[in-house]
């Protein structure tokens, strides 16, 4: 049979699989396209394979829609054919359309040059090559990383070594089965707009990937490698946002199987730590993550934290962190007294936030080093405790920023880097300084290990140090839902949740009435009370914020860019003069609220996908 004829009986059992519900009409449409379009000719083999073989599901599922960039590039279940998949192609549309966008946004400049680097993740070399190659061949010279390296190394490599852009391979804290590209600009920030935009328009019309042999690029000296030189400049720069004082810590780390002992360890050595101990079961880089829970290695997650805590105990540890696989987020454990042989308590990222940004600013405040004209940033989906924190500093908080660092990093180019003090997001990402402009795993490390040795000495446990936070400004509990919808049928039940939540939102939530509905989408914010609405001044995404009658109280709903799901994030506060008289009531208030938030939120959300 020819190729033609093979094509054509295909293009026939695809419309009788659409006939018999094996198929959805988008994936028929993205399969006849890579079947009959020449620029996906090196594929049509493969997908006439499992038309034959019957494999409809894995079509559906690779093909039933194209693969969105999101709050962190391009990312998904790697599968060797399909537009909703991440391989060849898919990766390769992504890094030609970089290439072409950034050729005709820099017009004449003829030093066009890339930075990239990659994690542990199976075909993350493979990719790597694949995207130096593109670029080469676009005219870049690419400046390498060429070992598993952090992203935040990633960033400040593009401003080292004054890049046009970027490209890290990476799926950061996926499953194992999945990968990614994240895409930085020159500032060493990821794409925004315009240029997001901009290059996902030239990614969906790629029609030609051209690639020059990542051997030959290297033998022709257009791609560098730069590894030892990032490495040495990095850690220069980040140990220059430490603090002075005591490093009597014990500190246990673990790189849950990524990238993060290449940036982590040297760094804190540098600061001064000398009782450095690395997790051995998750020292072993691995795309399989092997020996963390459900083989996720994901911070967020306290069951990463079982293992190594029982390790704490023995080696009588006063911090445990551990990052995830690309390095650029942390999470952290401490005894809840400063016997680390008692119980021991994880930090969530809202958490670790309110810390880190109290410990930043007194210090400096100590140091006489802190203005009027200093601020922090961070999310409309992170704890406000930080905003009262920055408050009582007299320091300005910029917090009105949707998700994804790379707000965050372009409220420090648009406010001015010299006065800007930290950055957070309740996802575990953190920064300080201007060495880099994507939050950093290795320096919130270092910063987290400098306030354990600090409140070591003091006689204060780190759980003490945060309770005093909220008796000052009251108790703040949050917490995340993720509801999970895969495939077609998730994401037509995503949308039709979102679109309840701003038409037909819940009366009450927890027996609280709401009072406001804030959509971002729609820059409109509506009183529940009187039924008008008004202009919502401040960003635009498809994020909806539902205010509740009691202050502090609020619900806000997003679809997550990078993971098939819908996220909830609940926020809940007591007021400080509750939370001083007696915390412990607090906490088990909002413990009780928080669970029949949950509850409604839930049954909502069933009731409206």
């Amino acid at each position: 049979m020819s190729n033609l004829e093979q094509v054509q009986k295909s293009l026939e059992a695809i419309k009788s699989a659409v006939s018999a519900g094996k198929l959805s009409q988008t994936a028929a449409e993205n399969v006849t396209a890579w079947l009959t379009e020449e620029r996906y000719a090196e594929y049509r083999g493969a997908v006439i394979e499992h038309i034959e073989g019957d494999m409809w599901q894995p079509l559906d599922d690779a093909f039933w829609t194209i693969i969105p960039f999101g709050t962190g590039g391009r990312r998904g279940r790697m599968y060797p054919i399909g537009s909703n998949a991440i391989n060849d192609r898919t990766i390769g549309e992504s890094a030609q359309g970089l290439a072409d966008y950034v050729v005709e946004h820099c017009g004449d400049k003829k030093d066009l040059s890339c930075a990239i680097a990659y994690d542990t993740r199976h075909k993350s070399r493979h990719f790597t090559e694949l995207c130096a190659g593109i670029m080469v061949a676009a005219g870049f010279k690419v400046y390498l990383l060429d070992d598993y390296r952090a992203t935040p190394q990633l960033s400040f490599a593009v401003r080292a070594k004054q890049c046009d852009c970027g490209i890290m391979v990476t799926a950061s804290h996926n499953p194992p089965s999945d990968n990614a590209v994240k895409v930085y600009w020159s500032s060493g920030a990821q794409v925004l707009p315009p240029h997001d935009k901009g290059i996902i328009d030239r990614v969906m019309t790629c029609q030609e990937i051209r690639v020059t042999p990542f051997d030959q690029a290297v033998a022709e000296g257009k791609v560098e490698v730069v590894t030892d030189e990032i490495d040495a400049t990095f850690t220069d720069a980040a140990v220059a946002c430490g603090f002075a004082g005591s490093r009597d810590a014990k500190i246990l780390y673990s790189p849950l199987h990524g990238v993060g002992a290449a940036a982590v360890v040297p760094l804190l050595q540098r600061d001064g730590f000398t009782d450095i101990h690395v997790y051995e079961p998750h020292a072993t880089p691995s795309g399989d993550f092997p020996n963390v829970p459900g083989h996720v290695s994901n911070p967020e997650n306290r069951a990463v934290f079982d293992q190594p805590i029982e390790h704490g105990r023995e080696i009588g540890a006063d911090l445990i962190l551990a990052t995830d696989p690309d390095c650029d987020r942390i999470g952290c454990a401490a005894p809840i007294t400063l016997d680390s042989s008692g119980p021991w308590r994880t930090f969530n990222g809202n958490e670790i936030g309110a810390i880190l940004t109290q410990y930043v600013l007194s210090k400096r405040a100590e140091a006489n080093t802190l203005a009027a004209d200093n601020y922090i940033v961070k999310t409309l989906v992170t704890t406000e405790l930080t905003r009262r924190i920055a408050e009582n500093f007299d320091v300005r908080c910029v917090g009105d920023l949707l998700v994804g660092f790379k707000y965050i990093a372009e409220v420090i180019d648009r406010e001015g880097p010299d006065q800007f003090a930290f950055g957070t997001e309740e996802s575990h990402g953190y920064l300080i300084g201007q060495y880099c402009r994507d939050k950093d795993g290795a320096v919130a490390c270092m910063l987290m290990s400098e306030l354990a040795a600090e409140l070591k000495q003091q006689g204060v446990s780190m759980h003490d140090y945060l309770c005093n936070l909220h008796r000052q400004h009251g108790y703040h509990h949050e917490m995340l839902i993720n509801l999970f919808m895969e495939g077609s049928e998730g994401m037509a039940a995503m949308k039709r949740l979102m679109k309840a939540f701003r038409e037909t939102p819940p009366q009450q939530l927890a027996g609280i009435p709401l009072r406001q509905i804030r959509d971002y989408g729609n820059s409109k914010c509506t009183d529940l009370t009187s039924g008008t609405s008004k202009e919502l001044v401040g960003p635009v995404g498809d994020l909806i914020i539902m205010d509740l009658e009691e202050e502090g109280n609020y619900v806000a709903v997003r679809p997550s860019g990078t993971e098939p799901k819908i996220k909830l994030y609940v926020f809940t506060r007591a007021s400080a003069e509750e939370s001083s008289r007696d915390l412990d009531e607090a906490k088990a208030k909002l413990e009780e609220r928080l669970v029949a938030l949950e509850s409604d939120v839930r049954q909502y959300a069933k009731a409206n996908a």
